[in-house]
């Protein structure tokens, strides 16, 4: 990993693939604002529903096209967000994952790797196979930490990672975990598949013992810019700095929306089933990306303390908090401190 080294400038026009995921869509809105008409971003042929300015239809995995695209439009960065991480998809379908994650990269890197063209990549916390416990005295994976999957997700973005430091090791790789925010089709994240289920007075079951490290979308958006922004380059870990549960953190969607408790369930992964595989506490040590860019760029998710489950039925306590969908997207979708 090397140290960063600010340019002048965003290097633009910017590329953004994958925004049919959360942080690839609120990456897009992000920098589009910010950068208007010099930013495009493309999504999958079939997801005509998913269209608007500055938007391309281009499967990543089509070289043909992907070529036309920066002959029209010669990108100087991209923010590689694309990737299918529907884990039950992938490991029904590896050959479907292998083409999104990691045909995908091929073809994009058979362009650009002799191109002055900044690259970030995001791969994802899930290349750990994760520890079965969640002592208080382990700082999470670092950068080190030998990569070891356990879904065929996991693995095909494993594979992309080693592409990257094959053809372009000068490209920086984020390992992102959960991003929390709104998605385009209302199901692709955590937040909105976890809501749709309460919303429509649906069970959910989620685990005890799947620890990660959440993220909002606005710090998110705000490192993908500052590594654009400069020549960092090698694996970064880029999680939040609280670790919950996914039984915890669907507790503070059920809480925070006033949904009805009885709704949801939790159980210890290994009852889950065999598909997919369910990896453990893969907690991310992101200290090495705040040394890199001289700040310490993540906020914890949810930024209010107060709304960190204590127990394992903090979210049947309503006696003194009104919950609702309007301050789930208030302080869940959005980081409270960036609005403010």
């Amino acid at each position: 990993m090397s140290a960063a080294v600010p340019v002048s400038q965003m290097p633009l026009p910017l590329l953004v693939t994958g925004v049919a995921g959360v942080h690839g869509y609120n990456a897009l809105n992000y920098f589009h604002k910010k950068y208007p008409g010099q930013v495009v971003g493309i999504r999958q042929e079939d997801n005509w529903p998913l269209s608007g300015p500055g938007i391309e239809a281009c499967n990543a995995e089509d070289r043909s096209g992907l070529a036309k695209l920066f002959d029209q439009y010669q990108f100087r960065s991209v923010l590689n967000c694309a990737g299918n991480c529907a884990l039950r998809s992938c490991e029904l379908d590896s050959r479907l994952a292998w083409r999104t994650n990691v045909e995908g990269l091929v073809s994009l890197l058979s362009i650009i790797a002799e191109q002055p063209v900044r690259l970030v990549h995001t791969s994802i916390d899930l290349v750990f196979a994760g520890i079965n416990t969640n002592p208080s005295d382990w700082a999470g994976y670092d950068e080190q930490a030998v990569m070891n999957p356990v879904s065929v997700y996991g693995k095909t973005m494993v594979a992309a990672e080693r592409l990257l430091e094959d053809w372009m090791p000068q490209a920086c790789v984020l390992r992102i975990s959960l991003p929390m925010g709104i998605s385009f089709n209302g199901h692709a994240g955590a937040i909105d598949w976890i809501e749709s289920r309460f919303k429509k007075g649906r069970p959910a079951t989620l685990y005890f013992d799947e620890v990660r490290t959440p993220t909002y979308v606005d710090c998110l958006n705000r490192v993908y810019e500052k590594t654009l922004c400069n020549e960092i380059s090698g694996v970064f870990h880029a999680g939040g700095p609280r670790r919950m549960s996914l039984y915890e953190i669907a507790q503070v969607i059920n809480r925070v929306g006033g949904y009805d408790p009885e709704l949801l369930m939790g159980c210890p992964r290994l009852e889950a089933g065999p598909v997919p595989p369910r990896a453990g506490n893969v907690s991310m040590d992101s200290s090495e990306l705040a040394r890199h860019l001289d700040c310490q760029p993540f906020d914890p998710w949810p930024l209010d303390d107060a709304l960190m489950p204590t127990h394992t039925q903090w979210h049947h306590e309503r006696d003194s908090f009104s919950g609702s969908p309007d301050l789930l997207a208030e302080v869940l979708c959005n980081n409270p401190r960036a609005s403010h």
